[in-house]
Formats: C-alpha cells, sequence, structure tokens
C-alpha cells in the first residue's frame, strides 16, 4: 500500500552543504576543503544540457569541459582557502580528480536503476 509522504522537506534539495577534504598532494597532509551543494533536479538537467552542443557539420557533440565547469561553479558553495571560479578551473589534476568524485554525478539517474513509471 503506497503511503504519502508527510514530511514535504523530504521532497527537496538539501540546504546544507557537506565539507569534503581534498589531499593537496600525496605527500602532504595540507587538504583544500570544499563545500558542496546538493542538487536541485532541474540543475541536475541544466548539467547534462550544458554538455551537449549541436553543430551543422558535426552534428550533436558531448563537452564534458562544460559539465565539469557548469558543476564547479554552481554546486561549489565556498572552500578554504578561499577559491574563486577561475581558480577552482586552474586546479592541479590531482586536486581535480578528487574535486570530480565529490561534486553531484548527474548521469546517475540516466546509468543507475531506473524505476520511473
Amino acid at each position: 500500500m503506497e503511503k504519502i509522504v508527510s514530511d514535504k522537506n523530504r521532497l527537496f534539495a538539501a540546504v546544507e552543504t557537506k565539507c569534503h577534504h581534498l589531499k593537496v598532494d600525496e605527500n602532504s597532509d595540507d587538504v583544500l576543503k570544499v563545500w558542496v551543494k546538493e542538487p536541485t533536479w532541474l540543475q541536475v538537467e541544466q548539467a547534462l544540457s550544458s554538455i551537449m552542443k549541436m553543430d551543422e557539420k558535426e552534428g550533436m557533440q558531448l563537452d564534458l569541459n562544460a559539465m565539469y565547469k557548469f558543476m564547479a561553479e554552481n554546486f561549489v558553495e565556498k572552500t578554504e582557502p578561499s577559491l574563486n571560479g577561475m581558480e577552482l578551473l586552474r586546479l592541479s589534476p590531482y586536486i581535480g580528480a578528487q574535486l570530480k568524485e565529490i561534486l553531484p554525478n548527474p548521469f546517475m539517474d540516466l546509468l543507475g536503476d531506473d524505476k520511473g513509471n
């Protein structure tokens, strides 16, 4: 038997951000603290649409760089030390790989267990 949700706050994306500690390099205990927001369903759709580029000659192409840029700009609430959007895009590959792991994955619903009716 289906039960209608009684606490409508369970329907919304979390308001509080989650803090992650990214190692600066393999041989150091220094970290970059990054607070990441949970996306709304519309933001997930925007992230997915940011990767699709249409070109007359080549048709549709996927641009994952555009998606990661969108994700860094929209889901990173703050960092410690404080970094602006351009600085986030200049992170080393070591730190950037960790950042990719903690950012929301807009493909999860597409690749995951889809139980839509």
